[in-house]
């Protein structure tokens, strides 16, 4: 894919990363930490990691296209650069998805069938709690390291788009106030 309606597919399809990527993330940790979320939220989680992980290369795609199309200087081979390392950290956020997703389903079944007989479901707590407090901490990790690298590639991107052209004074017309 590269152009949609005569625009370069990268400026269209990025927005969906910065848009997925950290709804992911905070998603994730939610559900981490939170096990009544993660059960409200309950395939939907690695399902929308799922979508965030396939628009991570198809952004990626488009982009390097785009800069084959344009002029190369080193703000765009930056933006590159940080670009192909996105795929990793998406990920991440969707094996986690998972984890979390699956010990989720995996303690509420265990739960409902209590193995020491005495109906207060703590043997499952007790073998869930390593899982948990792992997942927990690395989704917080993974996730923090998501929009860090979002936030990164997104800011040099900008750079490179916008670096000359602008003027930090209006040119008339309306934009000026008058």
């Amino acid at each position: 894919m590269s152009l949609v309606d005569g625009l370069p597919a990268h400026v269209l399809l990025v927005h969906f990363v910065v848009v997925l990527v950290p709804l992911t993330a905070v998603a994730l940790v939610v559900c981490a930490v939170w096990p009544a979320a993660a059960r409200r939220m309950g395939i939907v989680l690695p399902l929308l990691a799922l979508v965030t992980l396939a628009s991570v290369p198809l952004a990626t795609q488009a982009g390097e296209w785009l800069e084959a199309h344009v002029d190369s200087n080193s703000l765009i081979r930056r933006h590159a650069e940080l670009g192909d390392g996105m795929l990793p950290w998406a990920g991440g956020l969707l094996v986690l998805a998972v984890v979390v997703w699956w010990a989720t389903r995996r303690t509420s079944a265990a739960a409902s069938v209590d193995g020491d007989g005495d109906g207060d479901g703590d043997s499952t707590r007790w073998s869930a709690a390593p899982v948990r407090v792992v997942a927990a901490v690395l989704s917080v990790v993974i996730a923090a390291g998501a929009v860090v690298d979002v936030y990164r590639i997104g800011d040099s991107g900008a750079k490179a788009a916008w670096h000359d052209g602008f003027s930090k004074t209006a040119s008339g017309g309306e934009a000026d106030g008058g």
